[in-house]
């Protein structure tokens, strides 16, 4: 028996050891493109498994290679704000977030409900509709550095502010209605209309969200309650030192540079809005053609005029209001991915600290300070992609899927899609990428299910399902464990807090598949 929980490295690195042990014992097998008319589709071949020994070293090594977006983002997300919270400016901003609210309380239906139990609730309805309708995952880890310190403020601890942001998300994720990186994807590959079904998937997303956020206000509750009660209580020390260190005295004064900033970004603005006077926002199949970056620039030109009046504090927060308007226009209208979101928070870190005042060498004291700070979540989305490299390495991947997808073989119709949601929910473990999932796995449970007489918008559904709860616990996804190392939560607490939360919502996920069995749903 272990004296304390080991480190997450350790338990990573352990991890790593399995999958290399695996590779010695399961045969090998990979699923190759078949011609079959004028379309491919995949067959199963076996083929000599690839032991992996040393390989668990170098296994670090190629794990840092394929996570290396992850980690570049995160690295430069960590400096962006560090120089952003050394100007106090999100504190301010807290600070007055925070005596709005309690103005609030004055009205008795609020006072009823509970001001914080109604931030909580929009807060996670907000990323919950991200994750739903554009797949917002990687881009979480930027929020944490905002909502963490905010639920501190709040009387409650790091996992209350991982859940607003990353878990709201991952709520999403699963029960989405229009993500095309899932629902899209998952879809095509089965030969049905994109984002059919939409009815039953928005009843199933409602469901998912209203379990996830009453199990999250009466974990809040306790915790505000008794914070000794927090399972974080003590790694919770930096963000309440932090809190304590609150200034801010000099919110009222701006310095002329930042009346520079200000112009400067104010005619890049106006710039972008004449070259982009309309932007083609998506959402699922449908598509509008909105003036999403001229009024965006209107609404930075006039918040942030205002904010210099203030003080620079809220002229900064106008700068972070326009980076996540522009992120995103950038995600839904023009495909940005996880280079374009770091470039532009790596942008905002910058220009906050320069309309702070900051010299050339302060800022970048300041970047290297939070690149340092941030240096371990980083270290450990490299260790994590490991595991799926020796997985890969060893040519057993394969073999894996095609054993389970083999056992739903003579099984009924509710059996075999419980049974093929209980397969994608243990392939996400491995592979939490849902598009290279839905990729791998679609070309072949949807024509099974066909042969069972079961719909093929059922088994696209028990991939969604399968695909989005356990990415809130697998130790191989970049994202939870980049998400884990910003906030400060040890792998194993979290661990220990999210298992009874993924065991209902596993259940509540095959609750809501047998409609699409034995009942008559639009799109099924």
């Amino acid at each position: 028996m272990f004296k304390k929980v080991p480190h997450t490295y350790v338990i990573i690195f352990f991890i790593i050891l399995l999958a290399a042990v695996t590779t010695w014992f399961v045969p090998g097998g990979e699923y190759v493109e078949v011609p079959e008319g004028e379309e491919t589709r995949l067959e199963y071949r076996t083929m000599p498994n690839e032991p992996q020994t040393w390989q668990i070293f170098s296994a670090l090594f190629k794990g840092f290679e394929k996570q290396a977006g992850i980690i570049v983002f995160i690295l430069m997300i960590g400096g962006a704000f560090w120089i952003m919270n050394a100007s106090k400016a999100i504190d301010t901003g807290i600070f007055s977030f925070l005596s709005f609210t309690r103005k609030l309380e004055r009205w008795r239906l609020i006072r009823w409900l509970g001001v914080n139990n109604i931030i909580i609730t929009l807060v996670m309805l907000l990323f919950s509709l991200f994750g739903a309708v554009f797949g917002m995952s990687e881009e979480t880890i930027a929020f944490i550095v905002i909502i963490v310190p905010l639920a501190i403020s709040m009387g409650y601890d790091s996992i209350v502010g991982v859940n607003m942001v990353f878990v709201a998300a991952g709520l999403g994720f699963a029960g989405a209605m229009l993500n095309p990186f899932t629902i899209g994807i998952a879809q095509g590959l089965s030969d049905l209309p994109l984002f059919s079904g939409f009815e039953y998937r928005l009843f199933a997303w409602f469901v998912i969200n209203l379990v996830g956020i009453i199990w999250v206000l009466r974990y809040a509750a306790k915790v505000h309650k008794n914070p000794e009660a927090s399972l974080v209580y003590s790694d919770d020390a930096y963000w309440r030192n932090r809190d304590n260190q609150v200034v801010i005295s000099d919110q009222g004064q701006t310095p002329r540079i930042a009346w520079f900033v200000y112009f400067s970004l104010s005619a890049l603005m106006i710039w972008l809005a004449w070259n982009f006077p309309s932007s083609e926002m998506k959402l699922g199949t449908s598509v509008a053609h909105l003036p999403m970056i001229p009024v965006s620039a209107g609404i930075f030109i006039l918040l942030g005029g205002i904010g210099l009046r203030k003080g620079v504090a809220f002229f900064i927060l106008n700068i972070l209001l326009a980076t996540i308007l522009f992120l995103i226009i950038g995600v839904m209208a023009y495909g940005w991915y996880i280079m374009e979101i770091a470039s532009l928070f790596f942008a905002m870190g910058l220009f906050a600290g320069i309309a702070y005042g900051y010299r050339a060498n302060e800022l970048t004291k300041l970047f290297l300070d939070g690149v340092k700070d941030i240096l371990s979540a980083a270290l450990v989305v490299g260790f994590a992609g490991g595991i799926i490299v020796l997985l890969e390495d060893g040519k057993v991947i394969g073999t894996l899927l095609h054993s389970l997808s083999s056992a739903m073989e003579g099984f009924g119709q509710t059996a075999t899609l419980g049974v093929m949601y209980v397969i994608q929910t243990l392939i996400n473990v491995v592979i939490p990428s849902g598009s290279a999932k839905a990729a791998l796995t679609m070309p072949i449970m949807a024509p099974f299910s066909d042969l069972i007489g079961l719909s093929r918008q059922a088994t696209v559904m028990a991939f969604q399902f399968g695909d989005g709860f356990t990415n809130m616990i697998t130790p191989t996804s970049g994202v939870l464990i980049g998400v884990l190392g910003v906030a400060r939560i040890p792998y194993e607490k979290w661990v220990k807090w999210i298992t009874p939360f993924m065991i209902v919502l596993i259940l509540l996920g095959f609750l809501l598949l047998l409609p699409t069995i034995y009942l008559d749903l639009n799109g099924f």
